[in-house]
């Protein structure tokens, strides 16, 4: 690559359809001549469940959103604009006088519930577009950093993050920009031209991980400013990727809603999709007795993980795990629920076993409960009728007992 204004040419083809599924996702290698090997080896090999990543709805959206975002943000490298900018943030570092001379509003949000697998999905995306390489110019010559990942602080500290930064990148490209910021005590106005600097050179997409931590903190709309003034600064897309509290802090004012606008996400639907997802992960089975998953299987596990797919993934590796520590060396319902009450018992309160039913859509109408009395034998009846007298008659008849009792009261069937 000769001149920086060709940057762009360095990326990747962008990935459609089922190219695009094929190259996203990740089935570590499978071998049953496994599961006759000793305990430990296969307790070892059990772990390659945490490896698998099998592409959805989600993955497809945030590969697009993150490659646009980056394809946005190198055209802007090496522009006359960017030229002027530089100049602007020597001054911001020297006199701090502050001129966004690049402007825009290249911030979008990725929002959803914890553990659906925001995080793989973006690191699966940004390993495809990038393919980890550092694109290197010229004239000039300097070097790109195609993403640059980082958490927010826990305080929502801004000088904190302006630092981590700069960490980063000395990670990537062996520079000392932030042993430099150390050495010089920088204060936070300093490191914001700085890093400003840093970004308009060295950085295409900058993703900001853990973003709720600003709800909850003092100084949540200082570091969201100081994210909108590295963009004005800057030129490069910002993605912020936070659970879906962080919408509420977001949907406050006017200024903070217009940065988030993006991509929100819940937990996956009992689907084909939620299906697929179990049936790859039955298939890595490391006991002895193997066994194949059935519809009752993977509605119990709807049902006991809310869809929440690495809770699936933690249910069926604990649950492989216990069966070959106590010598069952089976993968079944059993010892699902046995994995559920002993290992995941931290989440009950967060997980609400609902039977994965097709939502009715017509109305229903209102049906008067028939209470149960009790006679003076004080057995219980309903319509006048004991339920022991409802029982003889099923078993004379051959009937089933609930399609019998449900003539006589409201039965609500349950899926266990």
């Amino acid at each position: 690559m000769n001149n920086l204004a060709d940057v762009i040419h360095i990326l990747p083809p962008m990935k459609s359809g089922a190219e695009l599924l094929s190259a996203l996702e990740v089935l570590p290698e499978y071998d049953n001549s496994v599961c006759d090997s000793d305990a430990s080896i296969r307790l070892m090999a059990l772990s390659d469940l945490y490896r698998i990543y099998v592409p959805n709805q989600m993955s497809l959206e945030t590969y697009s959103k993150l490659y646009l975002a980056l394809l946005r943000s190198l055209q802007k490298k090496g522009t006359k604009l960017a030229v002027q900018q530089q100049n602007q943030n020597f001054k911001a570092i020297m006199q701090q006088e502050y001129s966004g001379i690049m402007g825009g509003s290249d911030s979008f949000t990725i929002i959803g519930s914890s553990g659906i697998g925001k995080s793989s999905a973006i690191s699966r995306a940004i390993t495809l577009i990038t393919e980890n390489r550092v694109i290197e110019t010229e004239n000039p010559y300097t070097k790109i950093i195609p993403c640059i990942c980082v958490q927010c602080p826990f305080d929502s500290s801004v000088k904190g993050l302006l630092l981590e930064i700069l960490r980063k990148v000395d990670e990537v490209i062996e520079s000392k920009y932030y042993q430099n910021a150390l050495r010089a005590r920088a204060t936070t106005d300093m490191l914001i031209g700085s890093v400003s600097q840093v970004a308009l050179n060295h950085i295409g997409l900058l993703v900001v991980d853990e973003i709720q931590n600003v709800c909850n903190s003092k100084n949540g709309k200082s570091l969201v400013g100081m994210l909108t003034q590295l963009i004005n600064n800057s030129g490069i897309s910002i993605c912020m990727v936070g659970t879906p509290e962080s919408a509420v802090f977001f949907e406050q004012a006017m200024q903070l809603a217009r940065r988030s606008l993006g991509l929100r996400y819940d937990v996956m639907e009992y689907g084909d999709t939620f299906k697929m997802f179990c049936e790859t992960l039955y298939s890595y089975q490391y006991v002895k007795r193997r066994t194949e998953i059935t519809d009752a299987v993977m509605e119990w596990l709807y049902e006991h993980t809310s869809g929440n797919i690495s809770v699936v993934v933690s249910l069926i590796h604990d649950a492989q795990e216990i069966a070959i520590l106590n010598g069952r060396e089976i993968l079944n319902l059993e010892l699902l629920n046995e994995a559920y009450q002993q290992r995941l018992s931290m989440l009950h309160g967060f997980i609400q076993p609902t039977s994965p039913q097709v939502k009715q859509t017509s109305r229903v109408g209102k049906r008067t409960a028939v209470p149960a009395l009790k006679d003076k034998d004080n057995e219980i009846s309903v319509d006048g009728i004991s339920i022991n007298e409802l029982v003889s008659r099923a078993k004379e008849n051959g009937t089933d007992i609930v399609q019998l009792l449900k003539k006589h009261m409201p039965v609500v069937e349950v899926a266990i």
